[in-house]
This record gives structure tokens, C-alpha cells and sequence, in this order.
């Protein structure tokens, strides 16, 4: 069994926990574990295997593969577990649905400015809005621009990083390659002045990535990169 279908099962049991408390259910979860509720680990592993057998294996009635436990066949008891598990909450399996989008506000200066930046050289689709704040779609991440005032422009730090000074705080999204250059040619179609050109950095190494950065008309500064490796985008080097 997969270490993967393991832990979602593992996270099953748990959850399944409080609708299993008492009553004809909890010995459902029981006869098909093989045990009580306190080892989840365990308790996973088997219900996993359980719901892996044949149709051949379910009817295996000899005494070394036992049909029955407090008094249900082994096909009520996957049903009622079934039945349990249908039962919980709507985003029962959510955590399972891999990372969820992230939600950034940040000030700008004008509002017309932003519009056009980050739906028009951005592409980012425009979702709601106010008087005061217009929010937008980065790649299904939640980003909002509030207007704080026409004198506000972004205070830039920096920090060397590959012989460059990286300006921080910044933000961006963790591209393919493919969509990284294609992004990198949208930008220089719009004449955007970048402050890291478009370039291929930590050669050779597991961090190699393709990196730029520029900046919205209020300098909030953006970066976007490409891992050429994308399962190395958090490993050491």
C-alpha cells in the first residue's frame, strides 16, 4: 500500500472518529479495523486493505479468514464504514485536494493604474471590487489592491542574492517554464521595465530556476520564477 493512500486513510479514521462514538457504528469501524478506535495508524492500514480485496477474497469463508465479528458479514461492515464516511462533514477531504489559494492584500496608489496593470499586462481576470479595492485572479491565487492615497509608492529593501540586489518584500508565482517565458515575452510586449532582467540562475544547482523581477505602478515589487527541476523547488542545495 502506498505511503500516500496510507496517511488518507489514516486521516479518514480520525475524522470518522466522531461519528463513530458509540452505537452499531462504532462497531462497524470495529469489525472492519480489527480493533478500537485509539490506533488510527492501524486501524487505516487495514481499513485500506479491506476495501483493496477482491470479490474472491470476500468470500473466503475458511477459519483462517474470518467473515464475521460482532455479528456483521464483512460486506455490512465496508457498507456501514461507507455509509459513515458519507455521512461527515462537506470538506471532509479537503486537505486532501493538494494546496489551497493563497490570499494577499497589498496598497496601491491608484486604482485605474492597478486595473491596468495586473488585468491588462498581468492577464489576471478581475473578480470584485469597491470604491477602494479591486481584487484579482494570480493563476487562482486571491490578490487585492486597496487604495491608500495618491502619495503612497512601496519602500523598497534588497537583499544579494546570485550577484543581484533582490528587492523585498515581493510576491509572485512558482511557474512552468513554458509559462514563465511566455509571461517574460507578455511583459516585454508591454515595455515593462524589469529590475532583474529575465534570466537562468543557480546553474547546475537543485535550486537552478529561471527569475525576474519588476514592479506595479505603486512599486510593489513581483517576482516570477521557474524551477527547470519543479520538485526542487524547496530542496537544499
Amino acid at each position: 500500500m502506498a505511503a500516500g493512500d496510507a496517511e488518507k486513510a489514516r486521516r479518514r479514521i480520525a475524522k470518522l472518529r466522531g461519528h463513530l462514538s458509540s452505537g452499531p457504528k462504532a462497531r462497524w469501524l470495529s469489525a472492519v479495523t480489527g480493533g478500537g478506535h485509539d490506533d488510527a495508524s492501524a486501524q487505516a492500514q487495514a481499513m485500506t486493505r479491506h476495501q483493496a480485496r477482491s470479490p474472491a477474497a470476500e468470500k473466503d469463508t475458511s477459519a483462517s479468514a474470518p467473515a464475521r465479528k460482532e455479528g456483521y458479514s464483512r460486506r455490512a461492515v465496508l457498507a456501514g464504514v461507507q455509509e459513515c464516511a458519507a455521512a461527515a462533514t462537506p470538506n471532509d477531504d479537503e486537505d486532501e485536494e493538494g494546496l489551497q489559494p493563497f490570499h494577499l492584500a497589498f496598497p496601491v496608489h491608484d486604482l485605474k493604474a492597478a486595473r491596468h496593470f495586473y488585468g491588462e499586462v498581468l492577464g489576471c481576470e478581475e473578480g470584485r471590487s469597491a470604491e477602494s479595492w479591486v481584487d484579482y485572479s494570480l493563476q487562482g491565487h486571491q490578490i487585492v489592491c486597496h487604495l491608500v492615497g495618491p502619495d503612497f509608492r512601496a519602500v523598497d529593501y534588497h537583499n544579494p542574492v546570485d550577484a543581484h540586489d533582490v528587492p523585498v518584500p515581493h510576491f509572485g508565482i512558482a511557474l512552468t517554464v513554458p509559462a514563465f517565458k511566455k509571461l517574460a515575452a507578455r511583459l516585454k510586449a508591454h515595455n515593462t521595465k524589469f529590475i532583474i532582467e529575465p534570466y537562468l540562475r543557480f546553474k547546475g544547482l537543485k535550486g537552478e530556476q529561471y527569475t525576474m523581477f519588476f514592479k506595479d505602478p505603486s512599486g510593489n515589487n513581483l517576482e516570477f520564477k521557474a524551477m527547470t527541476n519543479p520538485e526542487n523547488l524547496f530542496a537544499k542545495q
